[in-house]
């Protein structure tokens, strides 16, 4: 049993917690007359307290006698409250903010515990990076449970990375006290081909004892799917079609319902669960990546669950879905998921079940949020040197280095494959475009809506790039550029002229990383992520408020898209289809080889 994410485990209260139920001793909390959602019965129960001891929950049902001249009381009446939400899946530094000011920004809205792949990180600094991670974490309330990176690259052979993560890392890291499993299994060919590489991370993970987290991104839910969960892997986030979802539950797999700031797949998923007549056990809601804008206008695991309810979801079913569900699938639901007798007493209220506005929040019985606010000070956490200083390009990037030239005989136009990205989605389409020859090279075409695309190595001073093209982000002008470019996160540049990606190119490298705009030479807007090139130590707010300025800029050169940032961000991704750009090349994630930017 993982009792590490409690104030104290069980064996070293249980007779306290005994004591308390029977009114033998003072709780140390009392809550009266709530609206409780009983996660374990999918019913609401009216006017009930909850008597809390220890950090744990003692008793349910009418509690005056566990009151004593000590004890909190708490007034519910009209409230309802419900366990505290769990995301199954999260990457932390998509908000562009350490753990810390994450918590902050979380906190209030509900969520006391989040199962966290640090990838990101890890393929930049590698396991150091992640420990890194964790000591910032430890400073907050927010139960933080980590899964073990496992694609570190995300597909070997085929990207650079800062680091690289094996078998054997991954046995050293199921030892540590709050590792409880697997990141997300990208690697599905691996698995499907039988590799000893992909294999020995799952197999560690579960001679531990532990959780495989998956990503399984396939339309295919037959051969392929069933070997991939005959594995071990338990969990998945990258469905995209209700069959996927649907699939995926039939098999005793959890199937992840995303709803981030850019991957907004719920609305097509919730149809698995409202147009059939089925159990939701297996169901689960999860953020993936959630930029700053979104936790501080929107919210974090409340809002998806105010968007399942909208969508037709029953409440309950979709408290469920962060709760006791997510606790199942990690099987930590002795501890977490419920609001149960010997449970962490780990509690949202909620005004209603329409709006599902939370008020107050307890993590192991101690109140830490009221009203959308934090009640825990946190001061700056002192990130180590090496962790600020990670762009390694080894040189100075010029209008000439993006000149992309014609193949030789070439005439007026030339075929080439773009990367079609689809707002909203985080697959790509491979597109076949005709674009013109101009004095002995091929340009972007903003006509065309296809721009040049750049990703420079920026780890290891290696000086390898890949280039193509892209077409949909509707850019007229200028360029963008980015160190946060999945998974590798080498330093990624899509533009409509070469002078205006080699400013934006050397805008980053000069501030250690990060996100910036560029048009006629002149920088529109600029996100510096020193850390690792990835985050900021800064507040949730600021990073809202820089990131939004960031975002007006897009739509000053011509984007409208939701979230752009995320969804450049994935094109070097080369574990979902279709067509990805690494620096190495052009990569064809449906048959996992490298293709010529030429088409015959």
């Amino acid at each position: 049993m993982i009792n590490t994410f409690c104030k104290k485990p069980l064996w070293e209260c249980s007779k306290t917690l005994s004591a308390v139920a029977q009114g033998l001793a003072p709780a140390d909390t009392v809550i009266k007359g709530a609206k409780l959602v009983n996660a374990c019965t999918a019913e609401i129960q009216d006017d009930i307290d909850i008597a809390i001891a220890e950090g744990r929950i003692a008793y349910l049902g009418q509690a005056d006698h566990c009151i004593g001249e000590g004890t909190t009381v708490i007034d519910a009446a009209g409230q309802y409250v419900a366990p505290g939400f769990l995301d199954g899946h999260i990457h932390v530094e998509s908000s562009m903010m350490g753990v810390g000011e994450y918590a902050r920004a979380v906190v209030p809205h509900g969520t006391t515990g989040i199962y966290m792949d640090p990838h990101e990180i890890c393929n930049v600094l590698g396991l150091d990076g992640v420990k890194v991670m964790d000591e910032d974490a430890q400073r907050t309330p927010l139960k933080t449970m980590i899964t073990t990176p496992s694609c570190v690259p995300a597909v070997p052979g085929f990207e650079d990375t800062g680091s690289f993560i094996g078998p054997d890392d991954i046995a050293e890291t199921m030892d540590w006290p709050n590792v409880v499993g697997l990141g997300e299994m990208m690697n599905f060919p691996g698995i499907l081909a039988s590799t000893d590489h992909a294999h020995g991370e799952v197999g560690a993970t579960l001679a531990a004892g532990k959780i495989v987290t998956g990503h399984y991104s396939m339309p295919e839910t037959d051969r392929g799917l069933n070997a991939y969960i005959a594995s071990g892997v338990r969990c998945c986030h990258e469905s995209t079609r209700p069959e996927d979802v649907l699939a995926k539950m039939r098999l005793g797999m959890y199937a992840q319902l995303r709803y981030g700031s850019a991957w907004k797949d719920l609305p097509v998923l919730a149809e698995a669960v409202l147009a059939n007549d089925i159990d939701t056990r297996f169901a689960t809601l999860v953020s993936d990546d959630t930029h700053p804008h979104t936790l501080v206008a929107d919210g974090h695991l409340d809002h998806i669950v105010r968007t399942a309810v909208g969508l037709g979801i029953d409440a309950v079913t979709a408290i469920q879905m962060v709760t006791i569900n997510c606790a199942q699938c990690f099987q930590m639901d002795h501890d977490l998921g419920s609001i149960a007798p010997g449970k962490c007493a780990d509690i949202v209220f909620l005004d209603n079940l329409e709006n599902l506005q939370v008020t107050r929040v307890l993590i192991d019985g101690d109140v830490v949020a009221e009203n959308g606010r934090p009640l825990f000070d946190l001061p700056p956490f002192q990130f180590p040197e090496w962790v600020t200083h990670s762009m390694h390009l080894g040189r100075e990037l010029t209008a000439e280095s993006f000149a992309v030239a014609a193949p030789e005989g070439a005439g007026d136009a030339v075929r080439v494959r773009t990367i079609e990205i689809i707002p909203g989605k985080v697959g790509t389409f491979e597109t076949l475009v005709d674009l013109p020859v101009v004095e002995g090279r091929l340009e972007s075409d903003t006509d065309l809506d296809v721009l040049k695309t750049f990703v420079f190595e920026r780890h290891h001073e290696t000086g390898t790039f890949g280039y193509g093209f892209t077409k949909g982000f509707g850019i007229k002008r200028g360029a963008m550029a980015s160190t946060v470019a999945h998974d590798a996160h080498n330093l990624l540049i899509v533009g409509a002229n070469d002078e205006d990606m080699a400013l934006a190119a050397n805008t980053l490298a000069a501030c250690g990383g990060g996100m910036v705009v560029v048009a006629d030479g002149e920088v529109l807007g600029l996100v510096e992520l020193p850390i690792a090139g990835l985050m900021d130590a800064l507040p949730a707010e600021e990073m809202s408020e820089k990131v939004h300025r960031l975002e007006k800029t897009w739509s000053e050169i011509g984007c409208t898209m939701p979230s752009p940032f995320m969804t450049m961000a994935l094109i070097p991704l080369a574990c979902l289809p279709e067509l990805r750009l690494t620096n190495r090349g052009l990569v064809d994630c449906t048959k996992f080889e490298f293709v010529e930017l030429v088409a015959e």
